[in-house]
This record gives C-alpha cells, structure tokens and sequence, in this order.
C-alpha cells in the first residue's frame, strides 16, 4: 500500500469518518461526542452498519477549515486507536474520497465502486 496521506488544510469542507466495531462502538460514541461539544462541529448518527463506501461502521463529522487545526490534532490524541477518515468536499465524490482522502491511524479499503 501506498504511504498514508495525513489531513492536509486546503479544502473548504471537510468530513471526518470515525470507523469502529461492536467492541469499539462506546469509545467511537464518546470520541464524537467529545468533538461535537469541544469543536462546536456538527456529529451525524452512529451507524452501525455499512454506509455509502465506507468498509466499517462508522460516524460522520462535518466541520469547516476554520476548526481543522485544532480538530484533527485533538482527534489524533483522543482516538485511541480507531481509525479515522478525513476527506475534503468540492463536490466531486470520487476525488474526495480518493485523491483528497487522508487517514489517521490505519488505513481501510473504500468501496468506490458508487462514484464510478
């Protein structure tokens, strides 16, 4: 596998895509929690099934250039080993998730195959 891109500030829009299992499902809950209420960021529902392209379950947090800096920082300290997926949003799906995706901690394989 390729080298594993770090978030990088250059988007306007951001997801962030918090992925966990029935054993990780609590931390996930706290960690996006946490981040909605220190980062005033908007936190979607806990899924606990396969969503969109994602491989795991997972919790989607919405959050705009301005709180980048201080957000993903944060997420890297508290994620305690999950792994989470940074993309930017232009409005084009398939670059967002591919050549505008960033990982902290371990990489996953997304089913892209809805963006083709």
């Amino acid at each position: 596998m390729s080298k594993v891109k770090r978030p990088v500030n250059r988007h306007k829009a951001y997801h962030a895509h918090v992925y966990f299992d029935e054993s990780t499902l609590a931390l996930a809950k706290q960690v996006c929690l946490q981040a909605g209420e220190i980062h005033k960021v908007k936190v979607g529902r806990v899924h606990e099934k396969l969503v969109g392209p994602h491989p795991k379950w997972s919790c989607q947090i919405a959050f705009s250039t301005s709180v980048f800096d201080t957000l993903i920082p944060w997420l890297e300290v508290n994620r305690q080993g999950l792994s989470i997926f940074v993309h930017g949003l232009t409005g084009d799906d398939l670059k967002d998730h591919t050549e505008y995706a960033y990982w902290l901690g371990e990489p996953e394989e997304l089913n892209l195959a809805m963006f083709r």
